[in-house]
């Protein structure tokens, strides 16, 4: 029996935040600043809209949010020139930090975020949300607002997934239910009550976020789950749910890819956190089959397992925000 619901006590529905004028106040009485950061790579089919809904309402309309910026991996399409046209600070992730190189992934466009970021409070939200709303962003910041105690909110939602055309009112988050929320039940059944915990759409605080290591690949919520667990304790997770998320769905293989990554971070910290032991080295390389006729072949597919230390640890990031007294992690490795 999990013995701490705890997290299941902070959890809500996004109308309980919909009074987004009492959250400006709110943010306004506390002087915090909240910026708003999309992860993108090739996303001109949806980053437009997204930053024209988000702005309109939650710039223009309300002051909830003091930025809006896009960090784009290098996008072969027009995802930074749209970007740019609606209203986004854009950065090329190459480009930040440069001196410390570059890696392909979500979670390396997550760390460098943080860098040119300048608020207090941090939302990240997926750039490929094809019925984007601004409770995407004011439900995440909420809780923030609303509570001191709480340091990191996850959203959650039913996934609709296609197949065959058509549009199935429930079956995304395939990797949560078959491989997380077993690891989970096993080693951190505290954690199993999150409902969607590998959501692309959460807020964090920075005195938070600053501290924590980030998986440059598909680790990097589960990462920081378990770090938020560990070092601020499970009381500091919260979650809303924002009721329906459409989105691209993966392919089986793809998945394949994820859970790999996943596992590798998982391991890397369950293993770190004293709570299980690797009595061999991890293989090198996701494998894969591919089938053409009767002829089988194995793929092998090299998924970075590269881990970014946390900000606070990079000098340039402490001479930009004043946390020169805060070098504990200096030793970190980059």
């Amino acid at each position: 029996m999990v013995k701490n619901q705890s997290i299941l006590n902070r959890t809500w529905h996004h109308s309980h935040f919909a009074d987004i004028g009492r959250l400006v106040e709110l943010k306004q009485k506390k002087g915090y600043t909240i910026s708003l950061a999309f992860p993108t790579l090739n996303e001109e089919a949806t980053i437009g809209k997204e930053i024209l809904v988000i702005r309109t309402e939650l710039m223009d309309r309300y002051p909830l949010l003091d930025e809006i910026i896009v960090i784009d991996s290098s996008s072969q399409d027009k995802t930074r020139e749209i970007a740019e046209r609606y209203g986004a600070k854009v950065y090329q992730s190459k480009n930040i930090l440069p001196s410390y190189g570059t890696y392909r992934g979500k979670g390396e466009n997550l760390w460098k975020s943080m860098y040119v970021l300048q608020g207090d409070i941090v939302v990240w939200v997926d750039a490929d949300i094809a019925n984007i709303s601004p409770k995407f962003v004011y439900a995440l910041v909420g809780p923030l607002l609303e509570n001191e105690t709480i340091g990191y909110v996850k959203a959650f939602y039913e996934r609709p997934i296609r197949s065959s055309g058509d549009l199935k009112p429930s079956g995304g988050g395939r990797v949560t239910e078959i491989l997380v929320r077993p690891l989970f039940s096993l080693f951190y059944p505290e954690l199993a009550a999150l409902i969607q915990p590998l959501s692309g759409e959460y807020a964090g605080r920075r005195s938070i976020l600053e501290q924590l290591p980030f998986s440059v690949g598909y680790g990097v919520e589960l990462g920081h789950l378990l770090d938020i667990y560990y070092q601020f304790g499970i009381e500091s997770i919260a979650q809303v749910d924002l009721d329906i998320r459409i989105h691209r769905n993966q392919t089986t293989q793809a998945l394949g890819k994820m859970a790999y990554g996943i596992l590798n971070t998982f391991f890397k910290r369950a293993t770190g956190y004293g709570d299980a032991q690797l009595l061999k080295t991890l293989g090198a390389y996701h494998i894969s089959l591919e089938s053409e006729g009767e002829i089988h072949r194995i793929i092998e597919t090299e998924i970075p397992s590269i881990e970014r230390p946390a900000m606070i640890a990079i000098p340039e990031y402490r001479e930009r925000f004043g946390r020169e007294g805060l070098a504990g992690q200096e030793g970190l490795s980059v």
